[in-house]
């Protein structure tokens, strides 16, 4: 392994993990993967393979383990927030040590949640824009023609954030690490809100969604935004809806997959989350509202 190679577990390799994963290890990494059982065994036979069209097809030799019984340099979360209380039994804070915790989780509330269970100095919260679906235990697909990540993280310490920052971007994905941890998520969260509630409500792609019910994409736009800046987020409703336009129109959200494969919902960490933070601020969001209420009222 080279000087400058790092340890880094991986907590849920799935489409967004286990892209991450295959990366690191491919560029020289050492990376353990936390799952269960049976993922585990087949990580251990496989390794991770890769199918993408922006990195290449590749298979990359990892380690597999169902908990964490060293300190790394950094543990990337990648599950979803339905299954992150259980998966944190995978990483003790004891044998995390002083190891970054960089989750890549949608929403703006999980921050705090994970200060309160490791040491807040150590919890870098990361954006990562991409589309990557797990099709079978330790094969990825990405589909998209790009894969960007932000890391940030208040109270860490700029030089710790700046090494796991330089192996992911060596590694494939374009990376920046950024000042405004609340600008980041909530930039985020303002792409993602309107994107997954929609997609996911009507069970359509992204393009059916951006013309059928243009009206309703916008106003959930605006409502997102009007919420962000109430936050101290970025506020752009036109730059979202550019966005938007210029996806693939078959474009899915991931809620909308897992609604299809019968997966519980990222409902509360991304509708919840926006709703509560509307309250809090006094921000009126009646689509919003109407949205997840219909949301909710589907997948009961």
């Amino acid at each position: 392994m080279a000087n400058d190679a790092l340890s880094v577990a991986v907590l849920g390799p799935g489409g967004i993990g286990g892209l991450l994963a295959g990366l690191l290890a491919r560029a020289g990494h050492r990376v353990i993967c936390l799952a269960g059982e049976d993922t585990v065994q087949v990580l251990r036979g496989d390794g991770i393979r890769v199918r993408s069209g922006r990195f290449g097809d590749f298979t990359a030799r990892v380690e597999a383990d169902t908990v964490l019984r060293e300190p790394v340099d950094a543990c990337l979360v990648a599950v979803k927030h339905t299954a992150l209380e259980a998966a944190l039994d995978r990483v003790p804070p004891s044998a995390l040590g002083d190891g970054l915790l960089v989750p890549f989780l949608n929403g703006v509330e999980h921050p705090a949640a994970l200060r309160a269970r490791y040491r807040p100095d150590l919890v870098a919260p990361a954006v990562i824009r991409v589309e990557s679906t797990r099709v079978a235990p330790g094969v990825i697909e990405h589909g998209s023609p790009f894969a960007e990540i932000d890391l940030t993280g208040e109270g860490v310490d700029r030089k710790r954030l700046d090494a796991p920052a330089l192996a992911l971007e060596a590694a494939g994905p374009v990376t920046r690490v950024l000042d405004d941890e609340t600008g980041a998520l909530w930039a985020k969260m303002s792409f993602l809100a309107p994107f997954a509630l929609l997609t996911t409500l009507h069970a359509l792609p992204l393009g059916e969604v951006r013309t059928r019910h243009r009206e309703e994409l916008t106003a959930l736009v605006e409502e997102t935004a009007a919420v962000s800046r109430a936050c101290g987020g970025p506020t752009d409703p036109a730059r979202a809806m550019a966005r938007y336009d210029a996806f693939p129109p078959q474009t899915k959200s991931s809620m909308q997959r897992d609604a299809e494969a019968g997966r519980p919902l990222e409902l509360d960490a991304i509708g919840g989350a926006l709703l509560r933070a509307a309250d809090r601020h006094g921000v009126n969001v009646p689509v919003t509202a109407r949205v997840v209420r219909e949301l909710a009222r589907q997948h009961a």
